[in-house]
């Protein structure tokens, strides 16, 4: 029962894929493309420019910074037993629109080459909210060498919220069921930290730009309020709220997550060695631009490593982080990209390699001469073949489309599309990260209110 129950969701998916990518989300993101008028020129950024130099990756570094046992553990006794992602899922109470059901608006910002062959649109009323942002996106492909998290396909996709009166950020997790491509469900978990010895907690206030599920460990971006680079969470211990309302941590009668029935407390955090990521994001952010704010870490070479967007790279032995940290559009300065590998011993399973001292150090960087990178992907072809690395730009201003370059060490290639001024503006908004589900062999990332996958051998034959 359950063979066959599994070929018909299979057949589903496959006419799911196909409906798409003949019925008209090409059709609808072509329609969207920039004018002639409002079209820039992006010039060819060329190779790749290795960061070889010591000094220039020992300030790449991190301190990995555990949260004491003891604090986890007063925590889950007054909080109560832990929960797994499993119960959580089983808990899923909101539901993604399928392609058919989103609206004009929200198919806008999906890619016009390569189309994408699924795309999903949140809840109406989560998709209807300002106040929160989708940003980043990974998978039980990430999770597991199966693809699967106990028995299921997962999508994982974290919010932002970005300050209200009091200036206070947060950021949530959707938890996503995607066993059934024709009904995709999911539920909300906050991510906090633990503070006064873990008898209460805090909001995390960052932007998460980018996100990893590797094993059971979830590592997030932590741009924004935050000292620290990374946050890491642990699926296995998510605990309950017990009383509702808008207050995040303990309240009279229990324990509060600004509404959600969730909270994932941080396990662990990396900072930079040398340095912080909160000074840059203070300075810039203070200018009102957006897009300032989301990529202020990146103030040259030698800058602490603050990274906005995170993939994983499972074609590198052992599986690697990959980390972007992106230059302002217009700010002529370059990109940094780099990797740290993840740790070997199942004792440390989904953490950063570390020394005894609890550094980490970054296994290779570069820099590119793209600005406003949102996403990031490396995937090296076969044990001996190179290294490419892919890169989401972020629309301009006026324009609704961003560009998706690939990069090496011989050069660059991009999509073309339409007949306007600047032919590669062909991607989403780029304002998601990237995710590869080698199971599927998809690419995954969120364009304005939409969650979508593109066949990775499409975005090849796509980029020139």
């Amino acid at each position: 029962m359950r063979q066959r129950g599994r070929h018909r969701r299979r057949a589903r998916g496959r006419a799911l894929r196909a409906a798409l990518a003949g019925a008209g989300l090409a059709l609808t993101a072509a329609a969207t493309l920039i004018s002639t008028s409002q079209a820039t020129v992006t010039d060819d950024p060329g190779a790749l420019e290795p960061l070889a130099a010591s000094a220039r990756l020992d300030g790449l570094r991190l301190t990995e910074q555990p949260v004491p046992e003891r604090s986890l553990d007063r925590l889950a006794a007054a909080m109560g037993r832990p929960v797994d992602a499993g119960t959580v899922l089983a808990g899923a109470d909101r539901t993604l629109r399928d392609a058919d059901g989103c609206t004009a608006d929200e198919k806008k910002a999906l890619p016009v080459e390569p189309a994408a062959t699924r795309a999903y649109c949140w809840n109406a009323a989560d998709s209807a909210t300002r106040e929160w942002r989708p940003e980043s996106v990974t998978t039980s492909g990430d999770a597991a060498d199966d693809g699967l998290w106990g028995g299921h396909r997962v999508i994982l996709s974290g919010w932002t919220r970005h300050g209200d009166g009091a200036g206070r950020d947060l950021a949530r997790v959707a938890f996503v069921n995607a066993d059934d491509p024709d009904r995709l469900a999911y539920t909300w978990a906050l991510l906090v930290v633990p503070v006064d010895g873990g008898r209460d907690y805090r909001g995390l206030a960052s932007h998460v730009s980018g996100m990893v599920w590797y094993g059971d460990k979830l590592l997030v971006t932590a741009s924004g309020g935050e000292r620290d680079a990374l946050y890491v969470y642990d699926l296995r211990r998510i605990q309950r709220a017990t009383v509702a309302g808008d207050a995040v941590g303990r309240v009279p009668g229990g324990w509060s997550a600004h509404g959600y029935r969730w909270v994932l407390p941080a396990v662990a955090s990396y900072r930079p060695a040398q340095g912080s990521c909160t000074p840059a994001q203070e300075s810039t952010a203070a200018t009102g631009s957006e897009d300032s704010a989301d990529f202020a870490s990146a103030s040259g070479t030698n800058a602490a490593p603050c990274p906005n967007s995170l993939s994983l790279d499972r074609s590198s032995a052992p599986g690697s982080l990959v980390a972007g940290e992106a230059a302002p559009r217009g700010s002529e300065r370059p990109t940094r990209l780099w990797r740290y590998s993840f740790s070997a011993d199942p004792a440390r399973a989904g953490l950063l390699a570390a020394d005894s001292a609890g550094t980490v150090s970054a296994q290779e960087a570069y820099e590119t001469k793209v600005d406003g990178v949102r996403g990031v992907l490396s995937r090296r072809t076969g044990p001996y073949g190179r290294t490419s690395w892919y890169l989401s730009r972020a629309a301009g201003p006026d324009s609704a489309h961003g560009t998706l370059w690939r990069q090496d060490l011989r050069g660059a290639g991009t999509t073309e599309c339409g007949s306007s001024y600047d032919t590669h503006r062909c991607w989403g908004d780029g304002t998601g990260s990237l995710s590869y589900w080698p199971q599927t062999d998809e690419v995954w990332s969120l364009s304005g209110r939409t969650l979508f996958a593109v066949p990775r051998p499409s975005v090849e034959r796509a980029l020139r």
